[in-house]
């Protein structure tokens, strides 16, 4: 089929033709807009049967270079029926025109395209998505490990945590379990509690295990009991 007239074919759901260009192909002598208000007088509605298309226009003017154009996005049952009441060889070979554009954007072949075409971009809509929650699922892993160790201790803290938590310099709060005979140095230099004050329920001895260098360490932590008895002492 011979192109007669631009189509656009942009909407996936109906091809669409200029009004300006419709008009300069059925060579009306009226001037378009006054051609276009007098066509929609024959009952044609706003975003049903056109939509409204501004065009920012270039003019010979050196005070105003700009002005602006408006065309019309007409569907081609309302095209067709513009040829029609134009009453010319023009229109008649126009409206033939787009009868034939209209059977074969419904036929089989067409209908099927279109129906992939809006699958394939359903499913580049949920690869988005699903990439989109991989970025987050990465970005959320650290703290989702970071909770997971924090019930894995039952809720304890470290030294520099629960400092932290109550609002004490880490320095000052060390040297506090120190004098108070709460924790002491062993030979490596380790913080470590007195074992009454573990019996006691106030610290707690973790073992933990590097992954990456297999290296394990024990590690002082403050139960909750701990935390509430050093606030109530340091105030």
């Amino acid at each position: 089929m011979n192109e007669l007239i631009s189509i656009n074919y942009e909407n996936s759901e109906r091809p669409t033709v200029s009004g300006r260009d419709l008009h300069e192909a059925l060579e009306v002598k009226t001037p378009y807009t006054q051609w276009f208000e007098r066509m929609c007088e024959y009952g044609f509605t706003e975003n049903e049967d056109f939509g409204l298309v501004s065009q920012k226009c270039e003019t010979n003017n050196p005070k105003n270079p700009y002005t602006v154009r408006n065309d019309h996005a007409l569907t081609i049952p309302m095209a067709k029926e513009l040829c029609m009441l134009q009453r010319s060889e023009k229109g008649k070979l126009f409206r033939q025109y787009f009868i034939k554009v209209e059977e074969a954007w419904n036929s089989p072949e067409m209908i099927m395209k279109r129906a992939l075409e809006i699958a394939n971009a359903t499913v580049k809509k949920l690869q988005i998505k699903v990439s989109a929650l991989t970025v987050d699922n990465q970005i959320m892993q650290p703290k989702a490990e970071y909770f997971d160790a924090l019930v894995d201790r039952n809720l304890l803290t470290g030294i520099r945590e629960t400092a932290k938590e109550l609002h004490i310099k880490e320095r000052a709060f060390v040297a506090f379990l120190l004098e108070k005979k709460y924790l002491y140095r062993d030979k490596k230099g380790r913080l470590m509690p007195f074992a009454p004050h573990v019996t006691g329920g106030l610290f707690e001895l973790k073992e933990f295990t590097n992954e990456k260098t297999g290296f394990s360490s024990t590690q002082t932590l403050i139960t909750p009991k701990g935390k509430e008895t050093f606030r109530l002492l340091y105030v």
